[in-house]
């Protein structure tokens, strides 16, 4: 006669209803964070009824358990399983873990902004966040931008809603102030990836200053009125017309780059009078009345095909 052993039924049971719950989640549209938070206590009921049973059946008048702990084990790593991921659902661990492996990468537009220009503005500042941009000045009276960019995320919606999400302005006497912002981070301590291309359009006759933070630049002055600095990028693009009437000052580049002839280029010395590895260079165009002056670039390159 074969002992029964208290936790065999258990293993059997336990199997065919997570069996069932992952076969009919699959119609339900549920995932296995779901399943295993709410499958979990049926081991419980399942292994007590299993106790409750035997004891009854029992014929001994003082009966003694048996267990079988191979599947009692079995039994124990499933259900703790289920106890981690319901404690990791209520802290908010799991949904995390979740987000992070649901994102993909997304592409969206950049809300656009806008600021009128009047008379009383002669300066415009832009400090930047490692976003990849274009400046060109324009007809228009009025600083405004637009672009687009990419995160990778597990929503669907827009992260920015408005021009405030992206960039602030403040006018402070005859100058406007412009601080981009970064792109929120909505994923906790999981890290994203996100990438921003923006084109900012700033009228020609207003000063333009750009402090970058070793992000890359592209300058499309085309007609420019008006002096524009540029400091602390990475790279540089600059695109001029041949027939502009322009002068492109760079200052301790890296490298300097462009069709022969382009740059008058001269090796800057370090104290001690040895080559430190920058460059000082000027293009001309016309007879240079704007100034474009750019200062600790790593690398500046010149278009002239306009």
């Amino acid at each position: 006669m074969r002992t029964w052993r208290v936790g065999t039924f258990s293993m059997g049971a336990s199997l065919v209803f997570l069996g069932l719950f992952l076969f009919f989640s699959k119609f339900l549209g549920l995932d296995l964070v779901q399943v295993m938070t709410a499958w979990w206590p049926l081991l419980l009921v399942v292994l007590g009824i299993e106790i409750l049973v035997y004891l009854f059946l029992s014929r001994q008048e003082k009966p003694v358990l048996k267990y079988d702990f191979l599947s009692i084990f079995f039994v124990g790593v499933i259900g703790t399983a289920g106890i981690v991921f319901a404690i990791l659902s209520t802290t908010g661990i799991m949904g995390k873990v979740e987000e992070v492996i649901a994102r993909e990468e997304r592409s969206f537009e950049l809300p656009a902004f806008s600021y009128q220009i009047d008379d009383s503005i002669k300066r415009v500042v832009v400090r930047t966040v490692g976003h990849q941009m274009t400046v060109e000045s324009t007809e228009e009276k009025e600083v405004s931008m637009f672009g687009t960019y990419r995160v990778q995320t597990a929503k669907k919606a827009k992260l920015l809603e408005s021009a405030d999400d992206v960039v602030s302005a403040n006018q402070k006497g005859d100058t406007l102030y412009l601080n981009m912002k970064s792109l929120p981070n909505d994923i906790g301590l999981f890290n994203g990836y996100g990438e921003t291309a923006a084109t900012l359009l700033v009228p020609k006759h207003v000063k333009l200053e750009v402090i970058g933070s070793d992000n890359s630049l592209t300058l499309k002055p085309r007609a420019l009125e008006n002096d524009w600095n540029i400091e602390s990028v990475s790279s540089i693009v600059v695109d001029v017309a041949e027939k502009s009437n322009l002068k492109v000052d760079a200052i301790g580049a890296q490298e300097v780059r462009g069709k022969e002839g382009d740059w008058n280029v001269a090796k800057e010395k370090a104290d001690d009078g040895t080559d430190n590895g920058r460059k000082n260079a000027v293009y001309q165009s016309g007879e240079g009345k704007y100034h474009i002056t750019i200062a600790n670039a790593y690398e500046i390159s010149l278009n002239t095909n306009q």
